[in-house]
Parts: structure tokens; C-alpha cells; sequence
């Protein structure tokens, strides 16, 4: 990676004004190969509020009210994505995604635990089917990073665990014996949070099913733990191609140059990096962050793939915008940022609905002769219609 490319993103990391002194102040002790060693990472995570209060100013009552959050919302996150909090903003984007929140249990009687209605379409334990011709197995509950926004926030109170063979083995057999399932997406938690040569199995087992044409792997490891994108795991990963990431940068100050180097690592082992942000109150709900980590998205070689409109989830109100934050945004996107940068907005619609994608409403009128459209200045242009 050049050198201007590197400092792009060192200049997009610091955006907001983000502390680059966490590290030294508080892990000024941790060597270079621990701190690059993801496993150490793993093992060092924030996961109480007296752990917490050590990085962050948190008055008593503040940590009381974490206290009664975690006991239903546990937390979690890695040293790495601490230190792109800035710990005296209580409003920091960063912080807002990792660190619970009193609303979450304030505004519980909002949204629901399962909005997509994953346990409905579960024909086995672990797997979902929503699609005719995609699967999706939940491989653990574990992740690096507790967001706060997760959809499958219910998961946590069951205490961490992984899927083990045994529970895998129903998922696998409902696919090899389902010949329409052509596409299978890894996700969680994080299926990365797997050992690599556990994971190999899966992926290997996937490979041996012959109408299994795309495997996808859905992580937020690039994000909150790049460590874990090693040069042994992408050389796995090669050999079960086609393979595609999709990962969930949602602020540009997430664009760090780890992150940036661990995406590299995946491209280069020939996987294709797409990127699902999620709206986000108080994160990216401005034109400006958006178009920010559109355009830093794409210096980086990762596509913007989806915008989701935050799903209807208890514990995540005080996260969730309106709808048409979402549609001013693409349009104020279209025709800023290249087409190669502009995500699909889309609503998850409950009851698993599936995806619905919105935008902004340009054409005014039509008829079998002519169309006229408004385009994203506001000017009005007519189209001729050809004749069927």
C-alpha cells in the first residue's frame, strides 16, 4: 500500500478530532507483537463496567446504570477498538456503537427480539432460510465487539458459545439435500471468532456440496479486530473460492490503517470486500459522515454494498432514525459520490419480508410516449419513451 494512500486514511482516522494517545496512555505496556496478536486482543477485552470506568470518566451512577444494561446486554470490546474512542465525548461515534447505553433497557418496550423472524425460518437449529436459493448458518454468539445496534442482541443472554459439530452437522445436511440453495453466508456473532483450521472445515464441508456456488462471510473483524485478517487465514480462505466479505464500516474514523491493511490482505487473496453500514442515530445519520466514509470506503477498495435502515430491535431506539433520514442521504449522495460509491439503501422488513430497497423518488410523471424526471439538482427533464 502507497505511502498517500496510507496517509489518507491515517488523515480519515483522525476525523473528529479521535485521541491517538489511548494506546500510549493506557497500554503504553503492551508490546507490538501482543497488541498485533489477535488472540491477545480476544483475551483482553473490556467486558465489565469496572473495567470500563478505567478508560472511560463514568460517574457512579453512570456505572450503576451500565451495570443494570450489562446484566442483560453484556459487553464487550477489544483494546484495538477502545482507542478509537475519544473517552471525553460521551457523544463519540465510536463509543455510541461499544458502549451500552441506559436506553436500551429505558425503551425496551420498543421493537422486538427477533424482528426478522430468524427462529421462523430456522428449518434446523442455527440455520436460516429466507431466500429460495440462499442459507444462512449463525455460527457462534461471539464477537470481538458487542455492537449495541446487533440484530441478534436476544443471543447474548445465553452466554457465549460456538456452534459444534455435532449442531452443524443438521445445517450441512439440510443443504446438501436443498439442490436450489446455490449461495451460503457465515455469520454470527462472528464466524471468524473460529480458529482457522476449525473454520477450514466448515468452509471445506460447504466446497464438497456441489450446487454451494458462493460462500460469503459476514465479519466486522476488519473493523474491530483487523489483527485477526492474518496472512495464514487469508492463504485458507484462498482455496475455497468464490468467497466474498462482507464487513460493516459505519464512520470513517473506523477506516483506520490496520483496517485498511487487513482488507488489502483479502483482496489480495482474491476475495471481493463489501461493505454494510447501518444507520445509525447520532453515528453517520449526516450527509457528511456518510459521503466521508463513501468516498474513504472506496480508497480502500471496498465497495459501499448496503445502507440498512436499523431493524426494529429491543434495546435499540436510541439508535434508530426515521426512514426518510435514510432517503434525504442517497439523495444528497447521487451525484456527489461516484456510482461505484453509493450503497442500496434498504429496509429489512419484519416478519422476514426480506429486503426492500428505497430511494429517492425522481421521476414526476409518465405516459406510453414520455417520462419526465426531476434529477439530483431538481431539474426537471423529459425522456422520450420509445414506442413497444
Amino acid at each position: 500500500m502507497g505511502c498517500e494512500t496510507m496517509n489518507i486514511l491515517h488523515a480519515a482516522a483522525q476525523q473528529g478530532d479521535t485521541p491517538d494517545g489511548l494506546r500510549k496512555e493506557f497500554f503504553s505496556h503492551v508490546p507490538d507483537r501482543l497488541w498485533n496478536d489477535w488472540r491477545w486482543q480476544m483475551r483482553n477485552r473490556v467486558r465489565t463496567v469496572e473495567q470500563l470506568s478505567q478508560y472511560l470518566p463514568l460517574s457512579h451512577e453512570q456505572q450503576e446504570q451500565l451495570s443494570f444494561v450489562t446484566a442483560k446486554y453484556p459487553l464487550s470490546i477489544t483494546p484495538y477498538y477502545l482507542c478509537l474512542m475519544n473517552p471525553e465525548d460521551p457523544d463519540d461515534p465510536i463509543r455510541r456503537q461499544a458502549v451500552p447505553a441506559i436506553e436500551e433497557t429505558a425503551l425496551c418496550g420498543f421493537g422486538n427480539e427477533d424482528p426478522l423472524a430468524e427462529a421462523e425460518l430456522s428449518p434446523v437449529p442455527g440455520l436460516v432460510h429466507r431466500y429460495p436459493d440462499r442459507a444462512l448458518i449463525i455460527t457462534s454468539n461471539i464477537c470481538p465487539v458487542h455492537c449495541r445496534h446487533c440484530n441478534r442482541k436476544r443471543q447474548w443472554r445465553q452466554g457465549p458459545w460456538i456452534q459444534t459439530d455435532r449442531a452443524l452437522a443438521p445445517m450441512l445436511d439440510y443443504i446438501k439435500n436443498t439442490p436450489h440453495i446455490r449461495d451460503v453466508i457465515l455469520s454470527g456473532g462472528d464466524p471468524l471468532t473460529f480458529a482457522t483450521g476449525r473454520l477450514e472445515r466448515i468452509i471445506s464441508a460447504l466446497r464438497n456440496i456441489a450446487h454451494v456456488e458462493i460462500i460469503r462471510i459476514g465479519t466486522r473483524y476488519p473493523v474491530t479486530l483487523p489483527q485477526r485478517i492474518t496472512v495464514e487465514l487469508c492463504a485458507m480462505l484462498t482455496k475455497y473460492g468464490p468467497i466474498w466479505v462482507n464487513t460493516h464500516f459505519n464512520h470513517p474514523r473506523e477506516l483506520t490503517p490496520e483496517a485498511a491493511a487487513a482488507c488489502q490482505r483479502l483482496l489480495r487473496a482474491g476475495m471481493p470486500v463489501n461493505n454494510q453500514c447501518v444507520l445509525l442515530r447520532g453515528v453517520n445519520d449526516t450527509l457528511e459522515v456518510q459521503e466521508a466514509l463513501c468516498r474513504g470506503l472506496l480508497k480502500i477498495n471496498v465497495r459501499p454494498y448496503y445502507l440498512f435502515h436499523t431493524d426494529d430491535v429491543q434495546g435499540t431506539e436510541h439508535l434508530r432514525t426515521p426512514v426518510e433520514a435514510g432517503i434525504a442521504i442517497m439523495a444528497g449522495l447521487r451525484g456527489t459520490v461516484s456510482g461505484l460509491g453509493l450503497p442500496t439503501y434498504v429496509v429489512d422488513l419484519p416478519g422476514g419480508g426480506g429486503k426492500v430497497p428505497l430511494q429517492p423518488d425522481y421521476l414526476i410523471s409518465g405516459s406510453d410516449s414520455e417520462y419526465i424526471f426531476r434529477n439530483h439538482k431538481g431539474k426537471i427533464c423529459r425522456y422520450r419513451n420509445p414506442s413497444g
